[in-house]
């Protein structure tokens, strides 16, 4: 049975001053009428309707696609309402919702608190103040951290975006970017690859030959780095990557995609690939070898490569690509994957 899951409200982008070179949301929002606490009612209860009973042990109302406390408060108030009635049912665990890291104050978080928010996910983007200021994002890394000290001194639980690839970005700032995030100790992470979309600066850019899109390697490449930094710090990463559908409007206004399909599953694969292949490579040279599949070397005749059974996918690699790769590799090798259930998320061992 899935143990969590989300019902999400998604916020129109009003309340918020700012004009990022990457977000179309602003003029996608003059076409959406603002969600009422009766249709965001509406909304928890039609989801509900399809979880309950499921045997699902946590439900989150989320509100997502906008700064949300850049609303009036009293709106804010409205909404959280509802969903804090549902919350005192027990019909759903946990509230969440994102925001800018310049819409964070103590009235607000005070309000949050009574409502019973559980987790603040704050949209920076990157920590470096040359990306901040050609993303056209409105704040420092600075206020970042002001913003996280205080969500954390609350007691909510804190999740941090980052985005991959915006103007004056490099895959340095990027793992620093990460590093930083880091040191503010979040719960949560998310990693965003940047994606062209029609109506905005960027696209503008884009067609002029002042931006370069990340390509699909180096969206992985990048993204992968990151997350073993995150995830070495035991940062829970919930999401990596976008696919259209979670993007507000029409796929016809998407012009440049950095993330293929499974995009996640690509990035653990590679993960998985490298920490795989290096114990492999650490076994060999045991043996007194470099590790090459030579006749006559002390290299493994055989292995049993493990995981966890929900990595196993990713340890396989998306479309059988990590099988193929050692297969090739390694022809004298005799390779079998394998599950394990003791073993942590994202751990992959190699036996011989």
């Amino acid at each position: 049975m899935k143990e969590h899951a989300i019902i999400p409200i998604f916020i129109p982008h009003r309340g918020c001053p700012h004009d990022c070179v990457f977000c179309n949301q602003k003029a996608i929002t003059r076409t959406l009428p603002g969600v009422t606490p009766a249709e965001a009612e509406g909304i928890i209860e039609t989801w509900l309707s399809t979880l309950e009973g499921r045997g699902i042990s946590r439900i989150e109302a989320a509100f997502y696609g906008g700064s949300f406390t850049g609303l009036p408060m009293e709106e804010q108030a409205g909404l959280l309402a509802v969903a804090h009635s549902y919350l005192q049912r027990q019909r759903i665990q946990s509230i969440r919702l994102s925001t800018r890291p310049d819409f964070i104050s103590e009235p607000v978080l005070e309000q949050l608190r009574r409502y019973g928010v559980g987790t603040v996910e704050l949209g920076v983007q990157s920590f470096d103040e040359e990306v901040l200021a050609a993303s056209r994002r409105g704040h420092s890394a600075r206020q970042v951290e002001e913003a996280c000290g205080m969500i954390q001194s609350f007691g909510f639980r804190l999740g941090i975006q980052l985005m991959i690839g915006l103007p004056e970005d490099s895959h340095e700032k990027c793992l620093e970017s990460a590093r930083r995030a880091v040191r503010l100790r979040p719960d949560d992470a998310r990693l965003y690859p940047t994606i062209v979309l029609e109506g905005t600066e960027l696209a503008r850019l884009w067609r002029q030959g002042q931006y370069q899109p990340l390509s699909p390697q180096e969206a992985i490449r990048t993204t992968k780095d990151m997350y073993r930094i995150l995830q070495d710090a035991g940062v829970n990463i919930i999401r990596v990557g976008l696919k259209s559908s979670d993007l507000v409007g029409k796929d016809d206004q998407i012009l440049v995609h950095p993330c293929p399909p499974a995009f996640r599953q690509l990035v653990e694969g590679e993960i998985a690939r490298e920490d795989l292949e290096a114990q492999l490579e650490k076994l060999a040279q045991a043996g007194g070898t470099a590790g090459r599949d030579r006749p006559g070397s002390s290299f493994p005749s055989a292995a049993v490569f493990s995981c966890h059974p929900d990595d196993f996918s990713s340890m396989v690699g998306n479309g059988k690509r990590n099988r193929r790769y050692f297969a090739e590799k390694y022809p004298r090798l005799s390779l079998r994957f394998a599950v394990d259930e003791s073993l942590p998320a994202m751990t992959f061992r190699v036996s011989i």
